[in-house]
């Protein structure tokens, strides 16, 4: 790296799965670099930015009514596991099957 990129160079942060931190851990050794901005400036250097298409699915808000146990429910698991009350919600929309079972007489 030459001094005038050195200079240049100024902090960027960013969140990360944890998943994708250990995986950092094991560029650093697989690759022997001695720092994760290393192994990111390594990555951003080598990556196909050009031919990436980040998949996304476009979001809109929706409005629901729920019952109070329901909301206060979802509080509980939000809070409980670190998530969003939304992305319950994603969870159980996503889960739902697109029709009804047939329950056996």
């Amino acid at each position: 790296m030459t001094r005038k990129s050195r200079k240049a160079s100024a902090p960027l942060t960013f969140d990360l799965p944890v998943s994708l931190i250990a995986k950092i851990s094991a560029c650093r050794r697989g690759h022997g670099l001695k720092t994760a901005s290393e192994v990111v400036r390594f990555a951003i250097q080598t990556f196909d930015f050009e031919g990436c298409e980040p998949a996304r699915d476009p979001h809109r808000q929706i409005s629901v009514r729920v019952s109070a146990d329901q909301r206060a429910m979802l509080k509980r698991y939000a809070r409980s596991k670190d998530a969003s009350i939304g992305e319950l919600l994603r969870f159980a929309l996503e889960a739902l099957p697109l029709k009804a079972t047939r329950k056996k007489k």
